[in-house]
Protein backbone atom coordinates (compact mmCIF):
# COMPACT_ATOMS: atom_id res chain seq x y z
CA UNK A 1 0.00 0.00 0.00
CA UNK A 2 1.28 3.45 -0.94
CA UNK A 3 1.63 6.18 1.69
CA UNK A 4 -0.14 9.42 0.78
CA UNK A 5 2.11 11.28 3.22
CA UNK A 6 5.16 10.63 1.04
CA UNK A 7 5.95 13.79 -0.95
CA UNK A 8 6.46 12.06 -4.32
CA UNK A 9 3.45 9.75 -4.11
CA UNK A 10 1.84 9.77 -7.58
CA UNK A 11 5.07 10.68 -9.41
CA UNK A 12 6.37 8.12 -11.92
CA UNK A 13 10.05 8.01 -12.85
CA UNK A 14 11.36 6.05 -15.83
CA UNK A 15 15.10 5.53 -15.68
CA UNK A 16 17.35 3.96 -18.29
CA UNK A 17 20.13 3.51 -15.79
CA UNK A 18 23.22 1.57 -14.88
CA UNK A 19 26.16 1.64 -12.46
CA UNK A 20 26.01 4.18 -9.60
CA UNK A 21 25.19 7.84 -10.31
CA UNK A 22 21.65 7.61 -11.72
CA UNK A 23 20.59 4.58 -9.63
CA UNK A 24 21.64 6.58 -6.54
CA UNK A 25 19.47 9.51 -7.63
CA UNK A 26 16.42 7.40 -8.47
CA UNK A 27 16.60 5.29 -5.32
CA UNK A 28 16.30 8.47 -3.31
CA UNK A 29 13.28 9.48 -5.39
CA UNK A 30 11.79 6.07 -4.57
CA UNK A 31 12.51 6.68 -0.88
CA UNK A 32 10.26 9.75 -1.15
CA UNK A 33 7.41 7.73 -2.63
CA UNK A 34 7.99 7.98 -6.39
CA UNK A 35 7.28 4.94 -8.52
CA UNK A 36 10.64 4.21 -10.15
CA UNK A 37 10.71 1.94 -13.20
CA UNK A 38 14.26 0.80 -13.93
CA UNK A 39 14.86 -0.10 -17.59
CA UNK A 40 17.57 -2.75 -17.95
CA UNK A 41 19.07 -4.95 -20.64
CA UNK A 42 17.39 -8.37 -20.88
CA UNK A 43 19.45 -11.12 -19.28
CA UNK A 44 22.31 -9.57 -17.33
CA UNK A 45 20.53 -6.27 -16.65
CA UNK A 46 22.38 -3.36 -15.09
CA UNK A 47 26.07 -4.35 -15.17
CA UNK A 48 26.39 -3.28 -11.52
CA UNK A 49 24.48 -6.47 -10.68
CA UNK A 50 27.75 -8.29 -11.44
CA UNK A 51 30.25 -6.14 -9.56
CA UNK A 52 30.57 -8.72 -6.75
CA UNK A 53 28.59 -11.41 -4.94
CA UNK A 54 29.19 -10.38 -1.33
CA UNK A 55 25.59 -9.81 -0.21
CA UNK A 56 24.37 -13.41 -0.13
CA UNK A 57 25.25 -13.67 -3.82
CA UNK A 58 24.19 -10.16 -4.83
CA UNK A 59 26.38 -7.15 -5.60
CA UNK A 60 26.91 -4.77 -2.69
CA UNK A 61 26.61 -1.76 -5.01
CA UNK A 62 23.38 -3.06 -6.51
CA UNK A 63 21.81 -3.79 -3.13
CA UNK A 64 22.66 -0.26 -1.97
CA UNK A 65 21.17 1.48 -5.00
CA UNK A 66 18.16 -0.46 -6.21
CA UNK A 67 15.57 -1.22 -3.55
CA UNK A 68 12.01 0.05 -4.05
CA UNK A 69 12.20 -0.09 -7.86
CA UNK A 70 10.42 -2.04 -10.59
CA UNK A 71 12.56 -3.68 -13.25
CA UNK A 72 11.56 -3.60 -16.91
CA UNK A 73 13.87 -5.56 -19.24
CA UNK A 74 13.92 -4.11 -22.77
CA UNK A 75 16.30 -4.45 -25.69
CA UNK A 76 16.22 -0.88 -26.92
CA UNK A 77 17.80 -1.87 -30.22
CA UNK A 78 14.44 -3.42 -31.11
CA UNK A 79 11.59 -1.28 -32.48
CA UNK A 80 8.97 -2.98 -30.33
CA UNK A 81 10.96 -2.26 -27.18
CA UNK A 82 11.28 1.39 -28.17
CA UNK A 83 7.51 1.56 -28.69
CA UNK A 84 6.93 0.16 -25.20
CA UNK A 85 9.32 2.66 -23.67
CA UNK A 86 7.69 5.55 -25.54
CA UNK A 87 4.29 4.47 -24.19
CA UNK A 88 5.72 4.35 -20.69
CA UNK A 89 7.35 7.78 -20.94
CA UNK A 90 4.04 9.26 -22.12
CA UNK A 91 2.54 8.27 -18.75
CA UNK A 92 5.48 9.42 -16.66
CA UNK A 93 6.66 12.59 -14.92
CA UNK A 94 10.43 12.10 -15.01
CA UNK A 95 12.82 10.45 -17.46
CA UNK A 96 16.43 9.86 -16.39
CA UNK A 97 19.28 8.29 -18.33
CA UNK A 98 23.02 7.79 -18.09
CA UNK A 99 23.72 6.11 -21.41
CA UNK A 100 26.86 7.03 -23.34
CA UNK A 101 26.79 10.65 -24.62
CA UNK A 102 24.46 10.91 -27.62
CA UNK A 103 23.14 7.33 -27.27
CA UNK A 104 19.69 8.34 -25.95
CA UNK A 105 19.21 10.70 -28.89
CA UNK A 106 20.22 8.05 -31.40
CA UNK A 107 17.64 5.71 -29.88
CA UNK A 108 14.93 8.38 -30.18
CA UNK A 109 14.91 9.31 -26.48
CA UNK A 110 16.89 12.55 -26.48
CA UNK A 111 15.79 15.51 -24.43
CA UNK A 112 14.66 17.63 -27.35
CA UNK A 113 12.47 14.90 -28.79
CA UNK A 114 10.84 13.76 -25.53
CA UNK A 115 10.33 17.30 -24.19
CA UNK A 116 8.81 18.28 -27.53
CA UNK A 117 6.31 15.44 -27.25
CA UNK A 118 5.73 15.87 -23.49
CA UNK A 119 6.26 19.49 -22.34
CA UNK A 120 5.57 18.60 -18.68
CA UNK A 121 8.28 15.94 -18.62
CA UNK A 122 11.33 16.44 -16.40
CA UNK A 123 14.25 15.04 -18.39
CA UNK A 124 17.60 14.43 -16.66
CA UNK A 125 20.78 13.10 -18.22
CA UNK A 126 23.96 12.26 -16.30
CA UNK A 127 27.33 11.86 -17.97
CA UNK A 128 31.00 11.90 -17.10
CA UNK A 129 32.07 15.20 -18.64
CA UNK A 130 28.97 16.76 -20.21
CA UNK A 131 27.29 16.63 -23.60
CA UNK A 132 29.77 18.88 -25.41
CA UNK A 133 33.41 19.88 -25.19
CA UNK A 134 36.64 17.96 -25.87
CA UNK A 135 36.02 15.36 -23.13
CA UNK A 136 32.49 14.43 -24.18
CA UNK A 137 33.42 10.99 -25.50
CA UNK A 138 36.05 10.24 -22.84
CA UNK A 139 35.27 7.29 -20.59
CA UNK A 140 34.47 8.48 -17.08
CA UNK A 141 34.87 5.94 -14.32
CA UNK A 142 34.75 7.30 -10.78
CA UNK A 143 38.51 7.06 -10.14
CA UNK A 144 39.28 8.84 -13.40
CA UNK A 145 36.94 11.73 -12.64
CA UNK A 146 38.43 12.01 -9.14
CA UNK A 147 41.79 12.40 -10.90
CA UNK A 148 40.54 14.98 -13.40
CA UNK A 149 38.84 17.04 -10.68
CA UNK A 150 42.02 17.21 -8.59
CA UNK A 151 40.59 15.19 -5.71
CA UNK A 152 43.27 12.50 -5.87
CA UNK A 153 45.98 15.17 -5.78
CA UNK A 154 44.87 16.36 -2.32
CA UNK A 155 43.95 12.97 -0.81
CA UNK A 156 46.38 10.59 0.88
CA UNK A 157 49.73 11.05 2.55
CA UNK A 158 52.49 13.45 1.45
CA UNK A 159 54.17 10.49 -0.28
CA UNK A 160 51.13 8.79 -1.82
CA UNK A 161 48.14 10.38 -3.58
CA UNK A 162 44.99 8.26 -3.09
CA UNK A 163 41.48 7.98 -4.36
CA UNK A 164 38.61 8.47 -1.95
CA UNK A 165 37.39 5.11 -0.66
CA UNK A 166 33.83 5.58 -1.92
CA UNK A 167 32.48 6.53 -5.37
CA UNK A 168 32.67 10.26 -4.69
CA UNK A 169 32.20 11.46 -8.28
CA UNK A 170 29.23 9.15 -8.88
CA UNK A 171 27.63 10.09 -5.57
CA UNK A 172 28.10 13.80 -6.23
CA UNK A 173 26.47 13.51 -9.65
CA UNK A 174 23.63 11.42 -8.22
CA UNK A 175 22.97 13.96 -5.49
CA UNK A 176 22.73 16.85 -7.97
CA UNK A 177 20.53 14.82 -10.30
CA UNK A 178 18.25 14.02 -7.35
CA UNK A 179 18.05 17.60 -6.07
CA UNK A 180 17.75 18.98 -9.60
CA UNK A 181 14.80 16.71 -10.35
CA UNK A 182 13.10 17.75 -7.11
CA UNK A 183 13.64 21.42 -8.01
CA UNK A 184 12.21 20.87 -11.50
CA UNK A 185 9.14 19.10 -10.11
CA UNK A 186 8.59 21.95 -7.65
CA UNK A 187 8.79 24.50 -10.45
CA UNK A 188 6.40 22.42 -12.57
CA UNK A 189 3.81 22.67 -9.81
CA UNK A 190 3.85 26.45 -10.26
CA UNK A 191 4.35 26.79 -14.02
CA UNK A 192 3.11 23.53 -15.55
CA UNK A 193 6.36 23.25 -17.52
CA UNK A 194 8.83 20.41 -17.35
CA UNK A 195 12.60 20.85 -17.55
CA UNK A 196 15.76 19.54 -19.13
CA UNK A 197 18.61 18.87 -16.69
CA UNK A 198 22.17 17.89 -17.47
CA UNK A 199 24.57 16.77 -14.73
CA UNK A 200 28.19 15.80 -15.27
CA UNK A 201 30.33 13.92 -12.79
CA UNK A 202 33.24 16.34 -13.32
CA UNK A 203 31.12 19.43 -12.59
CA UNK A 204 29.35 17.82 -9.64
CA UNK A 205 32.64 16.82 -8.02
CA UNK A 206 34.04 20.21 -8.98
CA UNK A 207 31.46 21.83 -6.69
CA UNK A 208 32.69 19.64 -3.84
CA UNK A 209 36.24 20.83 -4.58
CA UNK A 210 35.33 24.40 -3.61
CA UNK A 211 37.68 24.79 -0.63
CA UNK A 212 40.81 23.46 -2.33
CA UNK A 213 39.93 25.36 -5.52
CA UNK A 214 39.81 28.72 -3.73
CA UNK A 215 42.84 27.79 -1.62
CA UNK A 216 44.93 26.96 -4.69
CA UNK A 217 43.50 29.58 -7.02
CA UNK A 218 44.02 32.51 -4.68
CA UNK A 219 46.69 31.21 -2.30
CA UNK A 220 49.29 30.46 -4.91
CA UNK A 221 50.03 26.88 -3.84
CA UNK A 222 48.30 23.52 -3.90
CA UNK A 223 46.76 22.15 -0.69
CA UNK A 224 49.14 19.64 0.83
CA UNK A 225 48.17 16.02 1.24
CA UNK A 226 47.97 15.47 4.98
CA UNK A 227 46.49 12.02 5.50
CA UNK A 228 43.82 12.23 8.19
CA UNK A 229 45.03 15.67 9.28
CA UNK A 230 43.87 18.98 7.79
CA UNK A 231 45.93 21.04 5.38
CA UNK A 232 44.98 24.35 6.98
CA UNK A 233 43.76 23.62 10.55
CA UNK A 234 45.77 22.44 13.57
CA UNK A 235 45.48 20.52 15.78
CA UNK A 236 43.18 18.37 13.66
CA UNK A 237 43.38 14.63 13.08
CA UNK A 238 44.78 11.51 14.78
CA UNK A 239 46.79 11.40 18.00
CA UNK A 240 48.22 8.31 19.65
CA UNK A 241 47.42 7.47 23.28
CA UNK A 242 49.24 5.48 25.94
CA UNK A 243 47.19 2.31 25.36
CA UNK A 244 48.09 2.14 21.66
CA UNK A 245 44.69 3.44 20.52
CA UNK A 246 44.23 6.55 18.38
CA UNK A 247 41.87 9.43 19.11
CA UNK A 248 40.87 11.99 16.49
CA UNK A 249 40.16 15.59 17.44
CA UNK A 250 39.61 18.96 15.82
CA UNK A 251 40.04 22.51 17.12
CA UNK A 252 37.88 25.04 15.24
CA UNK A 253 38.50 28.33 17.05
CA UNK A 254 40.75 30.04 19.61
CA UNK A 255 38.26 29.60 22.45
CA UNK A 256 38.42 25.83 21.99
CA UNK A 257 42.21 25.99 21.69
CA UNK A 258 42.52 27.71 25.06
CA UNK A 259 40.21 25.17 26.74
CA UNK A 260 42.13 22.33 25.11
CA UNK A 261 45.44 23.61 26.49
CA UNK A 262 44.12 24.22 29.99
CA UNK A 263 41.61 21.39 30.53
CA UNK A 264 42.92 18.59 28.30
CA UNK A 265 46.68 19.12 28.28
CA UNK A 266 46.93 20.88 31.66
CA UNK A 267 49.24 23.47 30.05
CA UNK A 268 47.85 26.90 30.89
CA UNK A 269 50.57 28.95 29.17
CA UNK A 270 50.64 26.96 25.96
CA UNK A 271 47.75 28.82 24.31
CA UNK A 272 49.83 32.03 24.35
CA UNK A 273 53.05 30.43 23.06
CA UNK A 274 54.15 32.36 19.95
CA UNK A 275 54.37 29.10 18.01
CA UNK A 276 50.77 28.18 18.77
CA UNK A 277 48.82 31.38 19.53
CA UNK A 278 46.81 31.35 16.31
CA UNK A 279 45.79 28.72 13.80
CA UNK A 280 48.20 29.77 11.05
CA UNK A 281 51.09 29.56 13.53
CA UNK A 282 49.97 26.13 14.69
CA UNK A 283 49.84 24.92 11.08
CA UNK A 284 53.34 26.30 10.44
CA UNK A 285 54.65 24.57 13.59
CA UNK A 286 52.56 21.42 13.25
CA UNK A 287 55.37 18.96 14.10
CA UNK A 288 56.22 20.73 17.35
CA UNK A 289 52.54 21.06 18.21
CA UNK A 290 51.91 17.35 17.73
CA UNK A 291 54.94 16.49 19.83
CA UNK A 292 53.61 18.60 22.70
CA UNK A 293 50.17 17.00 22.50
CA UNK A 294 51.46 13.44 22.33
CA UNK A 295 53.72 14.04 25.34
CA UNK A 296 50.51 14.34 27.37
CA UNK A 297 48.42 11.76 25.50
CA UNK A 298 51.14 9.11 25.78
CA UNK A 299 50.56 9.03 29.54
CA UNK A 300 46.80 8.56 29.21
CA UNK A 301 44.52 5.83 27.90
CA UNK A 302 42.23 6.63 24.98
CA UNK A 303 39.27 6.54 27.38
CA UNK A 304 40.94 9.13 29.60
CA UNK A 305 41.76 11.35 26.61
CA UNK A 306 38.18 11.20 25.34
CA UNK A 307 36.84 11.94 28.81
CA UNK A 308 39.01 15.06 29.00
CA UNK A 309 38.06 16.15 25.47
CA UNK A 310 34.36 15.70 26.20
CA UNK A 311 34.71 17.62 29.44
CA UNK A 312 36.37 20.52 27.62
CA UNK A 313 33.82 20.51 24.79
CA UNK A 314 36.42 19.62 22.14
CA UNK A 315 35.16 17.63 19.15
CA UNK A 316 36.56 14.11 19.03
CA UNK A 317 36.00 10.65 17.62
CA UNK A 318 37.30 7.11 17.62
CA UNK A 319 38.24 5.53 14.32
CA UNK A 320 35.75 2.75 13.61
CA UNK A 321 35.90 -0.01 11.06
CA UNK A 322 32.96 -0.37 8.71
CA UNK A 323 31.72 -3.36 10.72
CA UNK A 324 31.93 -1.32 13.90
CA UNK A 325 29.94 1.45 12.18
CA UNK A 326 27.22 -1.09 11.37
CA UNK A 327 26.82 -1.64 15.13
CA UNK A 328 27.06 2.07 16.01
CA UNK A 329 25.13 2.72 19.23
CA UNK A 330 23.79 6.04 17.96
CA UNK A 331 22.11 4.41 14.96
CA UNK A 332 20.62 1.70 17.15
CA UNK A 333 19.36 4.22 19.71
CA UNK A 334 17.66 6.24 16.96
CA UNK A 335 16.08 3.14 15.36
CA UNK A 336 17.62 3.89 11.96
CA UNK A 337 17.77 0.33 10.62
CA UNK A 338 15.04 -1.31 8.58
CA UNK A 339 14.62 -4.64 6.82
CA UNK A 340 13.74 -4.88 3.12
CA UNK A 341 13.31 -7.74 0.68
CA UNK A 342 15.52 -9.01 -2.13
CA UNK A 343 15.81 -12.03 -4.43
CA UNK A 344 18.18 -13.58 -1.85
CA UNK A 345 16.03 -12.90 1.21
CA UNK A 346 15.62 -10.09 3.74
CA UNK A 347 18.42 -7.54 4.07
CA UNK A 348 19.09 -4.70 6.48
CA UNK A 349 19.57 -1.08 5.43
CA UNK A 350 19.62 2.40 6.89
CA UNK A 351 16.69 4.76 6.60
CA UNK A 352 17.33 7.68 4.23
CA UNK A 353 19.13 10.54 6.03
CA UNK A 354 16.25 12.99 5.50
CA UNK A 355 13.07 11.44 6.90
CA UNK A 356 9.78 13.31 6.97
CA UNK A 357 7.66 13.30 10.07
CA UNK A 358 4.72 10.92 9.64
CA UNK A 359 6.02 9.31 6.43
CA UNK A 360 7.86 5.98 6.46
CA UNK A 361 10.08 5.45 3.36
CA UNK A 362 8.79 2.45 1.36
CA UNK A 363 12.02 0.36 1.29
CA UNK A 364 10.36 -2.33 -0.82
CA UNK A 365 12.31 -5.23 -2.39
CA UNK A 366 15.18 -5.15 -4.86
CA UNK A 367 13.86 -6.51 -8.19
CA UNK A 368 15.13 -9.31 -10.37
CA UNK A 369 15.94 -8.37 -13.97
CA UNK A 370 12.62 -7.91 -15.79
CA UNK A 371 10.60 -8.92 -12.73
CA UNK A 372 7.86 -6.42 -13.53
CA UNK A 373 7.65 -6.90 -17.31
CA UNK A 374 4.32 -8.70 -17.31
CA UNK A 375 2.72 -6.20 -14.94
CA UNK A 376 3.98 -3.19 -16.90
CA UNK A 377 3.06 -4.62 -20.29
CA UNK A 378 -0.47 -5.19 -19.02
CA UNK A 379 -0.70 -1.61 -17.75
CA UNK A 380 0.43 -0.32 -21.14
CA UNK A 381 -2.07 -2.48 -23.02
CA UNK A 382 0.29 -5.05 -24.49
CA UNK A 383 -0.99 -8.60 -24.64
CA UNK A 384 2.27 -10.48 -24.33
CA UNK A 385 5.74 -9.97 -22.94
CA UNK A 386 8.54 -9.15 -25.34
Amino acid sequence: MRDANLPLEGITVVSVEQAVAVPFATRQLADLGARVIKVERPGAGDFARGYDETVMGMSSHFVWLNRSKESLALDLKQDEAKEILRSLVARSDVFVQNLAPGAAGRLGFGAQQLRGEHPRLVYCSVSGYGEDGPYTEKKAYDLLVQCEAGLVSITGTPETPSKVGISAADIAAGMYAYSGILSALFRRERTGEGATLEVSMLEALGEWMGFPAYFAGYGGEEPRRSGASHASIAPYGPFGCGDGEVVFLGIQNEREWKRFCEEVLGREGMAEDDRFDKNSSRVENRDGLHAEIEKVFSGLSSEEVIERLEGAGVANARIRTVRQFLAHPQLEARNRWREFGSPVGPLRGLLPPATLDGAEPPMTPIPEVGEHNEKLFAELGYRETR
